[in-house]
């Protein structure tokens, strides 16, 4: 496997993409929930090489039973009208969680933990008429982990329910910011489930910050990824340099 290191690349190439899009749970369920502490696992569990917004993704919502349900990626507000509008909310910023009025509650009283192994950036070439180059990034011991989420159920208008969900992203680290300037908020079996717990906003903010560099590794991967469709071990297989 061809890891990139903090040094690895002199100079920063930044991909302008504004979010995290895509990541993966590859891992055996049975793995999640030993490592992770989990709960129940949903019976529809599928593993994801590529998963992308508006797929169902694995979610903790509780600290207390730490059981596993299947949520539609990308938020949608209470408010909203149609679907449609969790496209453009599969990442919230950070530094204006408190802020934005489509994220202020959900961050008071429906924060959840989002289950990965791995996330795909897209680092923007130097020439610009070349392709945006995807990576792959994990943790170095291999073990799954957790995004920092919020979530919110709405109502359609044909009475069905529908919960979702948004990934919190943050400044990069070293080794992620070679790549893209942003990246996902990263909790482990050690820090994640303070995220669900009764704390004062402050605290709960400051979770919210890079994951060490040093605990990670990221190597290039195909242009499978670039298609939502495409969901097989092909995409994280490293690219042959």
């Amino acid at each position: 496997m061809w890891i990139i290191s903090q040094q690895a690349v002199g100079k920063r190439l930044l991909c302008y993409y504004k979010m995290c899009g895509r990541f993966t749970i590859t891992l055996e369920p049975a793995f999640f929930q030993q490592e992770l502490d989990l709960g129940s696992m949903p019976s529809e569990w599928i593993p994801r090489y590529n998963a992308a917004p508006g797929q169902n993704v694995p979610v903790v919502k509780e600290a207390r039973n730490r059981d596993v349900e299947l949520l539609r990626w990308g938020l949608v507000p209470r408010w909203a009208k149609n679907l449609s509008i969790g496209y453009k909310m599969i990442n919230a910023r950070s530094e204006t969680l408190r802020e934005k009025p489509s994220f202020r509650n959900a961050f008071k009283q429906r924060r959840c933990l989002i289950l990965a192994d791995g996330f795909y950036e897209w680092q923007k070439p130097a020439p610009r008429v070349a392709p945006k180059a995807p990576y792959r990034f994990i943790l170095k011991d291999g073990k799954p982990f957790t995004f920092a989420g919020l979530w919110e159920s709405w109502l359609s208008p044909d009475d069905e329910m529908v919960e979702s969900c948004t990934i919190i992203t943050c400044p990069p680290n070293e080794l992620v910011g070679d790549v893209h300037n942003r990246m996902p908020v990263i909790l482990d079996g050690d820090t994640c489930w303070d995220w669900l717990a009764e704390l004062p906003p402050s605290d709960l903010q400051a979770m919210l910050k890079p994951y060490p560099a040093e605990k990670m590794a990221g190597y290039p991967v195909g242009q499978w990824v670039n298609n939502p469709r495409f969901d097989n071990k092909k995409c994280i297989q490293p690219l042959a340099v």
